[in-house]
């Protein structure tokens, strides 16, 4: 399977039923004439790789979904550290809904592109459209659950599992994988740098080479270019991430 998108990014007359990512974001339940709201609503804007969507402590003007590429959560500690705290992938929302300041800094890894709405219209809506405000709701438990893996990833997992996991979370999205895909190979592109991955993941660039070309010669990826990415079996990638088929850590 390899997984290419349609979606016309430079135009904001797209309908949001041709959206790749609308049956799982923030608009997923609404009905049509939710949808003609939301569209009369939105804009796309597209950032470049290393380009700024936001910094910590700025005025949040727009929410919305990423529609493409991947951007990262990053903190900037009192001497300077930065510290990448999480990644937002295609339909993960940018913004909090009653929060007026952006807590994190949020910059684009790879050319993004952001299905935006003005914040304080949007609030409105999550008040007047149950869909929304459900979906809004289940969002915000799975960044919860999200953080908890997180957690999990950097404080118990070796170099392969991380590696193996990132993979993983990143080709459910790009390639829209479901749970028990099976042996089906995937193909998609891999949106970040080895140093993105290094800093994501708390390991060095040595590390995240060594890594990945240990599971392209063990045969559980192949590495077609310089980004582009084929697991063969995703049972077996599965595996070497340390959970179980369920997502769990094994007894």
């Amino acid at each position: 399977m390899n997984v290419g998108a349609n979606f016309s990014k430079n135009s904001n007359k797209e309908k949001c039923g041709d959206c790749p990512i609308q049956h799982r974001a923030v608009c997923a339940y609404c009905e049509k004439t939710e949808l003609l709201i939301l569209e009369a609503m939105k804009s796309y804007k597209i950032y470049g790789p290393g380009e700024p969507i936001i910094w910590a402590g700025d005025e949040m003007r727009y929410v919305g979904s990423i529609v493409q590429g991947v951007a990262s959560l990053s903190q900037t500690m009192e001497d300077g550290r930065k510290q990448m705290v999480g990644l937002l992938l295609p339909s993960d929302f940018v913004g909090r809904p009653g929060r007026s300041h952006a807590a994190f800094d949020v910059e684009a890894t790879s050319e993004v592109t952001l299905c935006r709405f003005e914040r304080k219209p949007f609030e409105k809506l999550l008040n007047d459209v149950p869909h929304l405000r459900q979906r809004m709701l289940e969002m915000a438990l799975d960044e919860l659950d999200a953080a908890r893996e997180w957690m999990l990833l950097l404080g118990r997992k070796t170099a392969r599992e991380k590696i193996s996991s990132l993979i993983y979370i990143i080709a459910q999205r790009e390639a829209d994988l479901r749970p028990g895909g099976g042996s089906v190979a995937v193909e998609f592109d891999l949106k970040l740098t080895r140093e993105a991955m290094a800093d994501y993941l708390g390991l060095t660039l040595e590390t995240v080479s060594r890594q990945v070309n240990g599971l392209k010669k063990d045969g559980v990826i192949d590495l077609l270019g310089k980004r582009q990415v084929r697991i063969r079996d995703i049972a077996r990638l599965l595996q070497e991430t340390g959970d179980d088929a369920d997502g769990a850590m094994p007894s």
